[in-house]
């Protein structure tokens, strides 16, 4: 039984991930107005906070502030370690803001005041 408590979009996102030691891109899966889980080559501290950078085909960008809940590393047929071929690594990240406008970057929207 899923405990989940909100929708999750099961759609794969190329994402940008913008930490302190530089900008790694990423594939985006399990999405929710919560949270998403971000494969990545690199590995990114717990607690760790970094933007998130959704790009549609058309050009148009959706960033968020993020923190890092969770680290995966998973190495599926092989005994080597998790660089090896087969080998999945991705954060689990909780959505802390939004930004909200273009030419205000880091203006941010605390996501528990967002009304729909």
């Amino acid at each position: 039984m899923d405990r989940r408590q909100s929708l999750r979009f099961d759609k794969v996102f190329t994402v940008y991930l913008t930490t302190a030691d530089g900008m790694t891109r990423g594939i985006a899966r399990n999405i929710s107005s919560q949270g998403v889980f971000v494969e990545t080559r690199d590995s990114i501290p717990l607690g760790g906070k970094l933007k998130l950078t959704f790009t549609g085909e058309d050009g148009t960008e959706m960033t968020c502030l993020c923190e890092v809940r969770y680290q995966v590393a998973l190495n599926y047929g092989s005994k080597t370690d998790v660089e090896a071929e087969g080998a999945t690594r991705g954060v689990g990240l909780r959505i802390v803001a939004y930004e909200t406008k273009e030419d205000h970057p880091l203006l941010l929207v605390d996501r528990e005041r967002v009304m729909h």
